[in-house]
């Protein structure tokens, strides 16, 4: 998708920023501080993990793509770590336990098999009172090239997870065709 300049989760970030900064200030507010660690799953080139370290979360940014983990570290944000690494086995990278877990656009581009990955290692680097907080695009008469999921898809990935709330996403600015993707928030937390 890079070679190809398809980085529309980019895009939903900057026609976004109010609703994603209104989404991590309800986040924080139910947190003491210090706020712990957060993993930004398929981080790209770093556009939301400064962020969350500039608010105090101990970021980490994970993505496949090399050449998009190097683009993200030379933006040099303090408290921001990067690392090359596949969402679909975290358990590998060694990468320790996380109070909060951050997806824009990463996980609705995997098959069944590998979005349930996906869940056992989030599941299993999860703290017990973390959460997870998920923008996918939805299903939706537009074919998509950068994939879709659906609720019952984000639940099927993580059993061990509640949903405690699904939002439909704000598309103003993303023009066509991503403005008809109908894209949702999940916030998900461990089961007691």
């Amino acid at each position: 998708m890079y070679r190809l300049r398809l980085t529309p989760w980019e895009r939903y970030g900057k026609a976004a920023s109010a609703s994603i900064a209104a989404l991590l200030d309800r986040e924080e507010a139910e947190r003491s501080r210090p706020l712990g660690r957060a993993l930004d799953l398929g981080c790209g080139r770093g556009q939301f993990t400064p962020d969350l370290a500039c608010r105090g979360w101990e970021a980490v940014g994970v993505d496949y793509v090399p050449a998009a983990i190097e683009a993200a570290k030379s933006r040099d944000t303090k408290g921001a770590t990067y690392l090359v690494g596949d969402v679909t086995d975290l358990r590998s990278a060694d990468l320790g336990a996380f109070d909060f877990f951050l997806d824009i656009g990463c996980f609705q581009g995997f098959g069944a098999d590998q979005r349930s990955a996906v869940g056992r290692g989030v599941s299993a680097l999860a703290k017990p009172n973390a959460t997870l907080l998920m923008l996918a695009f939805g299903h939706s008469r537009m074919r998509s090239r950068v994939g879709r999921v659906s609720q019952a898809e984000v639940e099927e990935a993580f059993p061990e997870w509640e949903m405690l709330t699904v939002e439909p996403a704000e598309t103003a600015g993303l023009g066509w065709p991503m403005n008809k993707t109908n894209p949702h928030w999940y916030r998900l937390r461990p089961r007691t």
